[in-house]
């Protein structure tokens, strides 16, 4: 990782795997269109009912060995998102998901990595799945800065996602030494309340979704909450993190990681976060030109 660099680690690994396989040769073709401060450091996701998986329901069905090659032939880390926080023993032993660890744990020149919640998961990938780097899930939804600075510190993490609501404690953030604040992923562009007093359970639905249990959807009572995910509405929440702030604030104060949500959206909304946070805006046109006009990809 360079120094002065943001790593941008993007969603949709299975779930965009069209986007990408067109986004991606135009960004290493004209990188000239794409800010010289930032790249890529990951794409995470999970496929279609994949029991380990949280956060979003997944709905990727692409061939996970295509979305492996196009990850190795870019040199960008995969990450598989599972993030359950409701497993039990008996769930380790599923074998579509073990099948997923043991083809993206195999042995390339960029390293491989999950997201995990679960304590139970985490020590069973610990065992049999040495081979990933672990990032601790922002499900976990530790609001507290001590609790987060304790995850920052377990040696079993690489990168820790703080719960967004602890994005602007900077009193905090700048009495992290260096070593901590590089093992921090903030999470950029959420668009949930910051009031919200049911992230947890609106994750655990989600959880129980995975693991196919017959359960009511989550319903959002926050302000506004019916409308879904709208990016100019994450732009006014008070704990965005935009490109000023990212290249002003936080790469100044040394942490280089950060996460841009959107696995449950639509490739049209992903493409215009690739915009936002790493296209140079006069480059913007050429980008949606170069993306809309591939008749392979279905932004609609």
């Amino acid at each position: 990782m360079e120094k002065g660099i943001a790593y941008y680690h993007l969603p949709g690994l299975f779930e965009f795997y069209e986007l990408y396989r067109v986004f991606l040769p135009l960004y290493r073709k004209h990188r000239e269109y794409f800010y010289d401060w930032c790249d890529i450091g990951s794409i995470y996701g999970a496929p279609a009912d994949c029991l380990w998986g949280g956060g979003r329901v997944g709905f990727g069905e692409d061939d996970p060995r295509e979305v492996l090659a196009l990850m190795r032939e870019y040199g960008i880390s995969a990450r598989l998102t599972f993030s359950n926080s409701l497993l039990k023993q008996e769930h380790l032993s599923d074998k579509k998901c073990n099948a997923l660890c043991t083809m993206f744990g195999e042995h390339g020149e960029t390293q491989n990595g999950v997201i995990v919640h679960a304590e139970l998961l985490l020590d069973y990938l610990k065992t049999h799945y040495p081979e990933f780097y672990l990032v601790s899930s922002t499900t976990k939804v530790l609001t507290d800065f001590q609790q987060c600075l304790d995850e920052i510190d377990r040696e079993d993490f690489r990168y820790v996602v703080p719960d967004f609501r602890l994005n602007q404690d900077f009193a905090h953030w700048s009495t992290l030494s260096a070593q901590q604040k590089g093992k921090v992923e903030f999470l950029c562009n959420e668009c949930c309340w910051v009031g919200c007093k049911d992230r947890k359970q609106c994750y655990e639905t989600v959880s129980r979704k995975n693991l196919g249990e017959d359960c009511p959807d989550h319903r959002c009572a926050a302000p506004g909450g019916e409308q879904g995910y709208r990016f100019s509405k994450a732009m006014k929440n008070p704990a965005f993190i935009g490109i000023d702030a990212i290249q002003n604030i936080y790469l100044p104060m040394g942490f280089s990681h950060f996460k841009i949500e959107g696995r449950g959206l639509g490739s049209a909304l992903i493409l215009e976060f690739l915009l936002y946070y790493m296209t140079k805006p006069e480059y913007h046109l050429q980008v949606r030109e170069e993306i809309y006009l591939d008749s392979m990809l279905d932004l609609l």
